[in-house]
């Protein structure tokens, strides 16, 4: 009786250790690749002083009817859930 549960339980150990262990190196390597691209993508982005002098050119009335729907709450949000999607399906694994 007792032979049975250890080996049960040196069988259940080893499942879940080496599916433990491969998981944990595939998302850690995942990981720095993911980091790699948004390194990437991060530089080819224009920078915070080319956004603000294109926004420079709206008319005080734009800008009021902006602010009224929520543009500075609403547009960052949707950029990075543009970006997310994108880096999500560029995962092999994932995606």
């Amino acid at each position: 009786m007792f032979g049975a549960f250890v080996s049960a339980l040196n069988v259940a150990l080893r499942v879940l250790l080496t599916s433990a262990v491969a998981k944990f190196f595939v998302f850690f390597a995942l990981y720095f690749v993911v980091h790699g691209f948004v390194e990437v993508i991060g530089g080819m982005l224009p920078s915070a002083t080319t956004l603000s002098s294109g926004l420079a050119g709206l008319s005080a009335g734009t800008w009021y009817f902006l602010d009224l729907m929520g543009f500075s709450t609403g547009a960052p949000a949707v950029v990075s859930a543009c970006a997310l999607r994108f880096l999500i399906r560029r995962i092999p694994l994932i995606g």
